[in-house]
């Protein structure tokens, strides 16, 4: 056994553990569309979904994509543009970037099967320890750890572990304990029923302890201290920046928009011409910014929306401006003028479709000014 990990393991009832918590799992696990699977592409699809997201919301979006890629060759095959609008919403984007090249690889050296061993599986893009042992334990039945933070709570409050989570050694000493303890002929009912023990009993602030199947395995619990489990140094305060953002028309009411970098934040996205603020008279500091880069002359009015826009390690800062558009634009690939039922097809991030419901909602107003926000 590992040095590291037999003190945690001394005394612990690891078959009794196994046999209370997957006894509970068959009880009380959530119907979800994903646990109907046993294909491993789609369990694949759902844990790269619920990553940093919760499960509410990746449900519908699950089930389209699956009715737009039903199989691993048509994700593998699908033009990313398809791609990235089917994922719009769910954010962290490199995510399906990610996922959309690794399935690319699958059916390139694999014939479209997702690869069943470890080696294999882990070296595809994107995908890291927990999205292995996820997919190869639900798909494969591979004894195989699947620790996210969920996990990483439940474990910390059973073994009384009082490292930080937050540090990668703390993540690999789970993995070592859950190595340790998975139920060998049932390890994907053991990894599934830890993260559901986490979303449902063991959340992070008043668990349930009253209702948890494994209480009597809980050390935390018996001494009192569940509450004060996981220990988590907070993170720095993100970054905040000022963006100055503007949706113009032309003379036929098309709407410019531009696609960002291929590489980067929110890469290959759709967005409404936009830069960060260096001037104290921001509209005239973007009207300058659309004739510099893209050789297009606007007129500028007043502002019509204000928002923000929070990400894990910064904050945008928005104001958006209405304007029109003096003169023809020389589209691109990159910038293009579309319609309003047009702009449909074209996947944008959460802070750019806030930006286009605020403009369609101030723009059928008849007096814009009634509803003018006041930026400068």
């Amino acid at each position: 056994m590992n040095e590291k990990i037999a003190p945690f393991l001394e005394g612990f009832a690891t078959e009794r553990f196994q046999r209370d918590l997957i006894q509970w799992f068959e009880r009380e696990q959530r119907e979800l569309p994903w646990r109907k699977e046993t294909d491993p592409y789609k369990i694949w699809v759902s844990e790269v979904m619920l990553q940093q997201t919760k499960v509410d919301t990746v449900i519908p979006y699950f089930q389209q994509f699956m009715e737009q890629f039903p199989t691993l060759e048509a994700l593998a095959d699908a033009d990313e543009e398809k791609v990235l609008k089917a994922w719009e919403g769910l954010g962290y984007y490199s995510r399906v970037r990610n996922l959309h090249a690794a399935v690319k690889e699958v059916k390139e050296r694999y014939g479209g099967k997702v690869p069943d061993n470890v080696e294999h599986f882990s070296k595809l893009k994107g995908v890291g320890p927990y999205t292995t042992g996820a997919v190869l334990s639900i798909a494969y039945g591979i004894p195989e750890p699947a620790v996210d933070g969920n996990v990483m709570r439940v474990l910390s409050r059973i073994f009384l572990v009082w490292e930080d989570i937050a540090k990668a050694k703390t993540r690999t000493l789970f993995e070592a304990i859950v190595r340790a303890i998975i139920a060998r002929d049932h390890p994907s009912y053991f990894n599934q029923a830890l993260m559901e023990l986490g979303a449902l009993i063991c959340v992070p602030r008043k668990p349930a302890c009253l209702l948890c199947p494994v209480r009597s395995h809980c050390r935390a619990f018996h001494e009192g201290v569940q509450e004060q489990l996981p220990v988590k140094t907070k993170k720095a305060k993100g970054k905040e920046v000022d963006i100055v953002a503007a949706v113009v028309v032309d003379e036929k009411g098309r709407v410019l928009i531009h696609k960002r970098d291929s590489d980067g934040l929110l890469a290959n996205l759709w967005e409404f011409p936009n830069c960060e603020v260096v001037s104290e008279n921001r509209r005239q500091q973007l009207e300058s910014f659309f004739l510099e880069r893209y050789g297009v002359s606007v007129t500028l009015q007043f502002p019509f929306a204000a928002l923000q826009h929070v990400f894990s390690h910064l904050v945008w800062n928005i104001v958006a401006y209405y304007g029109t558009i003096v003169g023809d634009v020389s589209e691109t690939d990159r910038l293009k003028l579309v319609s309003e039922e047009e702009l449909q097809q074209y996947a944008f991030p959460v802070s750019h479709q806030r930006l286009w419901e605020e403009y369609q909602k101030k723009a059928t107003d008849e007096d814009k000014t009634v509803r003018r926000i006041v930026c400068e």
